[in-house]
């Protein structure tokens, strides 16, 4: 297989870009970038969760636990679903959002194209050392390590994979333009 980006099957007709993958891959800088190149609005799916409870991710995991957590984070990505329509967009869902099955047949269902953003894990663990967002994994890298490997299966039956390592935020935006057609 070689470097560029490699779609699975035939990907779906472009109405909404939602893009998965682990901390520190880019779904976020490649969001922003891919909605101002594409003229689409930009969300990031963990913004709207922290605007609707009034807490950060952090405090809502510390407070109310994971499981908590993974049902609000569906009840937005379902009201994200519903809310499309025939102005696309780009949305970037936090890390665990994809390694969650409903998540995943919704938005198979939704006949949405996801995109994986990929990378080395050292890479994502050096990049998200570099974040100053507050992360409970950065600072194990053996943990950082067994979580990536748990949730990677999911990430790789999104429509699209690319690489970003040792790339630029324009040139993943640039894969991801040029292997869905936009």
């Amino acid at each position: 297989m070689n470097s560029r980006a490699s779609v699975r099957e035939c990907a779906p007709k472009t109405q909404a870009l939602f893009l998965v993958g682990f901390m520190g891959a880019g779904k976020s800088s490649v969001g922003e970038f891919l909605g101002q190149r594409l003229g689409w609005p930009f969300e990031d799916l963990d913004v709207r969760i922290q605007q609707r409870d009034g807490r950060s991710i952090e405090q809502i995991f510390a407070e109310s636990g994971e499981h908590f957590f993974r049902r609000i984070e569906h009840e937005a990505l379902c009201t994200v679903v519903e809310e499309l329509g025939t102005t696309p967009r780009v949305i970037a869902l936090g890390g665990g959002a994809f390694a969650q099955p409903e998540n995943i047949e919704l938005l198979k269902s939704a006949g949405v194209a996801t995109v994986f953003l990929d990378g080395s894990v050292d890479e994502l663990f050096r990049r998200c050392q570099d974040q100053g967002r507050p992360r409970p994994l950065r600072s194990d890298l053996e943990l950082f390590r067994k979580l990536y490997d748990a949730r990677r299966e999911h990430y790789l039956s999104a429509s699209l994979r690319v690489d970003t390592s040792a790339k630029t935020v324009e040139a993943v935006a640039n894969e991801v333009v040029e292997a869905l057609g936009l």
